[in-house]
């Protein structure tokens, strides 16, 4: 019987590929294979990285099947890599469920440190960072009124991610929820050529993004009450 293999969870860039770390590269490259999210979004970054080893699906649509045979594939002795589109993977992308089904089969799990979204926005922010509440994305539609309500309180730094689409609509939801003078931190495109940060009041913030891009990925970092 073979021993079992391990499970490595690789953090990629979330823009600039110069915070890629040398241990990150070296696990790519000694694993029997990778797991990424999109296997089209993440072949740019292993080219670059001269990263050569066989690379399959594993996403939010197909993690529960998938697992069963990654977890085989895991005790056959194979030491499998995951790698999410950007950033850390189960933080706001697959990788929970696999983790959790891994430490039920006594598998090892080792996660690489490395580049999350929310960590330099939180920082960037001017806001308390002893203390804070990671949101991720809100619920679409149910749910959405009772996490605000909840949220509405809250004594921590609030980090909540969005998409540009649903942005205006969430910065004016702010305003209904926290009142028109909370404290918010905007930031978008991190580490990237258009990365920029746009702090105040929610209104001051809505009202700058309705006359300027609203491109890229945000991380909102609110204030404490």
């Amino acid at each position: 019987m073979h021993p079992s293999g391990k499970l490595y969870l690789v953090p990629t860039p979330i823009g600039n590929l110069e915070d890629m770390t040398f241990r990150a590269i070296r696990i790519l490259k000694e694993v029997d294979l990778i797991l990424a999210e999109d296997t089209r979004t993440s072949a740019p970054l292993l080219k670059h990285f001269d990263i050569h080893q066989k690379v399959f699906s594993h996403h939010q649509h197909n993690e529960h099947q998938s697992s069963t045979e990654i977890i085989k594939f895991l005790k056959e002795g194979k030491n499998i890599a995951l790698i999410s589109d950007a950033g850390t993977p189960a933080i706001s992308d697959p990788g929970f469920y696999l983790v959790r089904e891994a430490l039920k089969h006594e598998i090892q799990v080792e996660c690489l440190p490395g580049a999350t979204a929310f960590v330099p926005a939180l920082v960037n922010s001017g806001f308390p960072t002893d203390r804070f509440c990671f949101e991720g994305f809100l619920p679409i539609k149910k749910g959405r009124q009772t996490r605000y309500k909840l949220l509405a309180t809250e004594e921590r730094t609030i980090i909540i991610y969005e998409s540009p689409h649903r942005l205006l609509k969430t910065l004016e939801e702010f305003i209904t929820y926290f009142g028109t003078e909370r404290q918010i931190s905007v930031s978008r495109e991190l580490t990237k050529f258009f990365e920029e940060t746009v702090r105040g009041t929610t209104e001051e913030v809505k009202t700058y993004f309705e006359t300027h891009p609203v491109k890229g990925e945000f991380v909102i970092c609110i204030g404490p009450v």
